[in-house]
């Protein structure tokens, strides 16, 4: 994985913002190379600014309070979950697609993929400042949580029927694949951590899964 320059990242992210509005064209504004399968995970690097506002907030919440050291450890388990639920079900998907008829269209969703979580990370930002400033039980906190989190899904549903390309059918199948294989990281990725999230705590990590 190499630095990309300011104009392909951008470039990348213009193309996955019209695959998530339903534009097949932006599948031409991503590399879909050897080189830039790779580089595609540099959005982990685009997208980590937003998501370190929400790990924050939760290691506030979940961490020990009068220990530093406690809540550095909390933040860096739930920098471990969050990519962890990001990069495993990729894996998961190299191992399937061939044999569900996809893998022609692998490097296009995996790269797609990949610029659409940086997307969706940023879009979740309003909900993680709310909720480093508010108290986690604010209601506003929650809604606010649970309205970007359903249009995050929303778009990555759009990206991904697009970027498979063999209709609505196989493309839902993806995407509710994708998103179970990212619940099952997340949670198999807390529980070998120790991490315990509190239920009002817990949406905003998912946040972190959009990703895949």
């Amino acid at each position: 994985m190499s630095m990309l320059s300011a104009d392909e990242t951008q470039a990348s992210l213009t193309g996955a913002w019209r695959l998530m509005l339903g534009k097949a064209d932006g599948l031409r504004l991503l590399d879909l190379s050897a080189d830039g399968f790779w580089n595609s995970f540099f959005a982990i690097i685009v997208a980590a600014p937003a998501l370190i506002v929400g790990w924050v907030g939760i290691a506030n919440e979940i961490g020990d309070p009068d220990a530093f050291a406690g809540r550095f450890s909390m933040l860096l388990r739930l920098a471990t979950v969050d990519i962890g639920s990001w990069v495993l079900p990729l894996i998961a998907l190299a191992l399937v697609a061939p044999r569900a008829g996809i893998g022609g269209r692998f490097v296009h969703y995996v790269v797609a993929s990949n610029w659409a979580s940086a997307i969706t990370a940023w879009l979740m930002l309003p909900s993680a400042l709310i909720r480093l400033f508010l108290s986690s039980a604010s209601q506003v906190s929650s809604l606010v949580s649970l309205l970007l989190f359903a249009l995050s899904m929303a778009l990555t549903w759009r990206m991904t029927n697009v970027t498979i390309g063999k209709g609505v059918a196989i493309g839902t199948a993806v995407f509710v694949g994708m998103f179970v294989a990212s619940l099952l990281a997340l949670f198999g990725l807390q529980a070998l951590l120790g991490i315990t999230v509190p239920d009002d705590v817990g949406s905003q990590s998912l946040s972190g899964f959009i990703s895949g």
